[in-house]
């Protein structure tokens, strides 16, 4: 206290500080990055394995297994989770918390050194997070595509990455060339050649080699062989050894150089007439430095005259999201503090106090912003949520200091003394009610995964708000009340309103006698349990949606399908999405199994449904295509990508077993309502036509199984050989036959010469057809199938309890299991982990509460109101339909520390007055009259504060408004409750002194 008295007594410092507050505050303000959310790593990471053709039980066989036992041996993993596809490997690992980026360099060396004597293709690893490899995206057309590919390639591309904001750009749909030999069987046979004699000579044609150094000359040059292929006539016109002597390549061949058959397309409203660019930001610059600095370059192009033949537009710009996302919730912090100030003039109605209390708002959000700059913190949409939900809370303590500081002027103290005698009566108070509402937010850290790492980020700047304002609320606060706060001169008699005197005969009566105490307890608690009804009619999720007008799906399609195919699947698709109200346009790109969709809706003034609705809408078209087209699951990109919400595995070793096992699930689970387009994964197999080789032909015949074998292979030449220089731009060369093997009748009719002559490959072969799965699935090296569904017009939560209720009820084999994964498992953990923070938050409060009170019994009537609150939340959420997310449940953890402030001051007032003498039912009685009126001001400021955070809606609202909506019902109902259910408890549990003490004098009461 004396240091406190010592800066009181020292405005000028004071002053200084408040000024630099407002200087540091306004300059982090300022400077801060602006992002949609904080740059998070996840400790999880993904290694993909492209492998070419091979089938899915071959990849399982000889990459998957052996990264797999490899992989165990990294101590910081977790669990590890592999799903086998034909051409393709991919294995999700779970890391110990923090250890991700190590243990991701380790799985990436080892995934090195095991695939690199393997036959794959491509390998790919890397640790999730929250930030994009690219945020914004535009799109060319309007001219031919060569001329587009020409200047996107040489101009476009060159000039945005030269900009520092840029780190890359990727160009998708570019038209590029390549050489192609076919080659005529016939005429091969004809002149007894071979395909692998001739094509050394083709890699040789365009090739520049030193072949030796003259020695004996002056400076020794050295001796270089040079030989090019410019032009198609060049290469028809190459000379090749035969029997009959040399003959040109065009007699056995046809060469042409054409448009490359891409592996990767991308589509716009079903057509593919345009290029897709995608700009990757630099990491020292914000998505919104980068945007602006991309717009400001395709406009100096555009003054330049560039894109006169095209036509070059915005797709989607991540920047405007984040500042739409920043601008609303800033908007609704500005509205909520207006609303705060207005409650404290109804409620003081007195100018100066309220610019007193209001100047707290302000200068603690600057003292907040200024420690998040010096913590490294961005403004993002969970940063902003957490100053919101500040807002209302910042001016509590505030008016309890100001307050205290009145009444001590209205008994007669001046200046300095009033002020730090008023301070000294109500500090531990307000030091109490801080922790309380603070150290609820201690076990958040125990919350895993992602989530974990956003309610960290959204708790600690709650914390610092909560630190800061009641920093401001014991110096400034006091400074300005000491002078600036006048008392009235007029003498006015206080009359009871009627409220004041109902309430005054209802908590008589509940206190009189102890029965009619107990009546009020039952009543609640019949409340609570009748409350506890109602949950299962909210809707549950994880985490909820951004609803930004735009949406991102994968389109998981079957393998092998044709270039041909998928632009029928793509047409079929944009089909589709044309028939919904307010989809503007859709951006397909191929990414080999994966169909990456990109979906704009229409912005402002032009929308006629939410995107909620549009979202269900586009989910419901799509899935109607699985009947028709070789679509296997179409998820969202924003859940994870990482398929439907619904997913169940069955583990077992037995494919057969697990097959009939997963199919009688399957059908229990299409019974259930609201589950859609439900399918196991070995319901995806491929066909396989299976070689049997018949050995005594072999034999007689004088062949082997590897002649046979490279007779097959030479069927299905189609190979890159080598690469051309044509016109300065790298050209691939392809040798492949002008008529390809596609049939078993032209593969079983392919000659191989033997000792009796040629002789058909019927002769030694037949093909068997059998069914291999399309993916095999492992979680720590185990075998299982996953039975997985989309659901429909019903939310996670309850389609989660009668997915559980079914596989409670399945009977399985011994040997076998079923188990949740996917969504599902995520969400039944989550509320595990909230129900473990929300259990020793309630004991931290407590225990900070004991300490206060020094008895272990008044903090267990205090925490009588939550249940209450309880009721509140779920009356809130049912009545608002709003999703219980994390978010929510968020909400219900912090709303523990602020609810419980009332009751604190119910109980610290009765105390105060049981010390004076008054016997129970007295003490009670008039604390619920003192306590009336600052319990309604701080519960409304703080309702009031958080009510432009209920109502949002944009980008940004489906995260702030379940949880204002949680805070704002929960502390209403309970402001309420308290104020009758404590008194009822109170009277309960403690005796009542037999000889009532007569009191002369009443004291004053303090804020507190």
């Amino acid at each position: 206290m004396r240091v406190l008295k010592f800066i009181l007594q020292r405005k000028i410092l004071i002053g200084l500080v408040t000024m630099l507050i407002l200087i540091i505050g306004g300059y982090a303000m300022l400077n801060m990055d602006e992002e949609l959310l904080p740059p998070l790593s996840m400790d999880s990471g993904y290694i993909n394995v492209d492998a070419g053709s091979q089938p899915a039980a071959e990849v399982e066989r000889t990459i998957t297994n052996p990264l797999e036992r490899q992989l165990e041996s990294i101590k910081e993993v977790e669990e590890i989770r592999s799903t086998s596809f034909d051409g393709r490997s991919s294995i999700q690992m779970t890391f110990e918390r923090g250890e991700g980026p190590e243990a991701i360099k380790e799985a990436e060396a080892i995934t090195n050194q095991v695939t690199s004597s393997l036959p794959v293709d491509r390998v790919e690893a890397g640790q999730y997070g929250t930030t994009q490899s690219y945020q914004f995206f535009l799109d060319l057309s309007g001219g031919k595509m060569e001329e587009m590919s020409e200047f996107a390639t040489n101009t476009l591309e060159p000039r945005l990455e030269e900009l520092p904001e840029v780190r890359d750009v990727d160009l998708m749909g570019i038209q590029e060339n390549e050489m192609v030999v076919q080659f005529n069987q016939q005429e091969l046979t004809n002149r007894g050649l071979q395909v692998d004699q001739i094509i050394p000579l083709l890699q040789q044609a365009d090739e520049e080699v030193t072949l030796g150094e003259l020695s004996k000359e002056e400076n020794t040059p050295s001796l270089r062989w040079k030989s090019s292929i410019e032009q198609v006539s060049d290469l028809e016109n190459i000379s090749l050894p035969t029997q009959a002597g040399f003959i040109p390549l065009q007699e056995i061949a046809t060469v042409t150089l054409r448009p490359q058959e891409q592996s990767s397309f991308v589509w716009k409203n079903g057509a593919k007439d345009f290029l897709f660019i995608q700009v990757g930001g630099s990491d020292n610059f914000t998505d919104i430095e980068t945007a602006s600095a991309v717009r400001e370059e395709i406009k100096s192009m555009e003054d330049e005259g560039l894109f006169e033949r095209f036509q070059i537009n915005e797709v989607v710009a991540q920047a405007d999201y984040v500042e739409e996302s920043i601008s609303g919730v800033t908007s609704n912090i500005l509205v909520g503090g207006l609303i705060a100030i207005a409650i404290l003039f109804i409620f003081l109605r007195n100018l100066r106090a309220t610019f007193i209390i209001s100047i707290s708002i302000p200068t603690s959000i600057l003292l907040t912003l200024a420690s998040m700059w010096m913590l490294d913190y961005s403004l993002n949409m969970l940063t902003l949520i957490g100053l919101g939900l500040g807002i209302g809370m910042m001016v509590d303590s505030s008016i309890v200091i100001l307050e205290s500081i009145y009444n001590k002027k209205e008994s007669g103290m001046k200046g300095m003394e009033a002020v730090t005698s008023g301070i000294k009566e109500v500090a531990t108070a307000v030091l109490a009610s801080m922790m309380t509402t603070i150290v609820v937010f201690l076990p958040i850290g125990l919350l895993g995964g992602e989530m974990g790492q956003f309610m960290i980020v959204l708790s600690i700047v709650v914390a610092i708000t909560l630190i800061s304002s009641v920093i401001i609320s014991f110096t400034l606060i006091p400074s300005l009340a000491e002078k600036f706060m006048k008392l009235s001169n007029k003498k006015q008699i206080r009359h009871e309103g009627p409220i004041l005197k109902f309430y005054d005969r209802l908590v008589s009566w509940t206190v009189r006698k102890k029965r009619h105490s107990l009546g009020v307890l039952l009543l609640f608690v019949t409340l609570f349990a009748g409350s506890l009804f109602l949950i299962t009619k909210i809707p549950m999720t994880i985490m909820p949606d951004v609803f930004n007008r735009y949406a991102e799906l994968m389109i998981d399609v079957e393998e092998g399908l044709s270039q041909e195919d998928k632009q029928e699947l793509v047409m079929a698709v944009h089909e589709e999405l044309e028939k919904i109200d307010d989809v503007e346009s859709d951006y397909v790109m191929d990414n080999g199994g994966m169909l990456y969709t990109i979906i704009n809706m229409t912005k402002e003034d032009d929308i006629t449904t939410e995107q909620k609705e549009v979202n269900e809408q586009i989910f419901k078209s799509l899935r109607s295509l699985e009947e028709k087209y070789p679509i296997n699951q179409v998820s969202s990109v924003m859940d994870g990508g990482v398929g439907s919400p619904v997913q169940v595995q069955i583990k077992g070793e037995s494919f057969e077993e697990l097959r009939a096992i997963s199919q009688d699930f399957k059908e229990n689970l299409e019974e259930i309502d609201g589950i859609v387009a439900s399918q196991t994964s070995m319901d995806r197999t491929a066909e396989e036509e299976l070689i049997q080789i018949d050995q005594k032909a072999l034999e007689d015949a004088g062949l082997n199984e590897w002649q046979v074998r490279q007779t097959i292979q030479q069927a299905f030449l189609e190979q890159p050989i080598s690469e051309l220089t044509i016109d300065e731009k790298d050209v691939p060369l392809l040798v492949k036959w002008e008529e390809p093997t596609t049939s078993k009748e032209s593969l079983l009719g392919i000659t191989i010469p033997t000792t009796d002559g040629e002789q058909p490959l019927s002769n030694f072969l037949t093909l068997e057809t059998v069914d291999t799965p399309n993916e095999i699935n492992h979680v720590d090296g185990e075998r299982y199938i996953s039975v997985t569904a989309d659901i429909e017009e019903r939310d996670l939560g309850s389609i989660n309890r009668d997915v559980q209720e079914l596989i409670d009820e399945f009977v399985t084999p011994t040997g076998y299991n079923v188990t949740l994964a996917g969504d599902l498992e995520a969400q039944q953990e989550a509320i595990q982990e909230m129900l473990l923070i929300l259990g020793i938050a309630i004991f931290l409060v407590y225990l900070v509460m004991a300490v206060q009170f020094n008895h272990l019994f008044h903090p267990l009537i205090v925490m009588s109101v939550i249940p209450m609150t309880v009721v509140g939340v779920i009356l809130g959420l049912f009545l608002t339909q709003r999703e219980l997310s994390v978010m929510s449940a968020m909400g219900i953890v912090m709303l523990i520390g602020i609810v419980l402030n009332n009751a604190i001051l119910f109980i610290t007032r009765t105390n105060q007055l049981r010390k004076l003498g008054w016997d129970v039912e007295t003490s009670l009685t008039q604390s619920g009259k003192d306590r009336l009126r600052p319990i309604f001001m701080t519960s409304l400021t703080t309702a009031g504060g958080m009510l432009p955070l209920a109502l949002a809606t944009g980008s940004a609202g489906n995260y702030q408004a379940p949880m204002a909506t949680v805070i704002i019902s929960g502390l209403l109902f309970a402001t309420f409750i308290t104020l009758l259910l404590i008194p009822a408890i109170y009277r309960l549990f403690t005796r009542s002194r037999k000889k009532k003490t007569k009191i002369n004098a009443y004291p004053k009461e303090s804020a507190m």
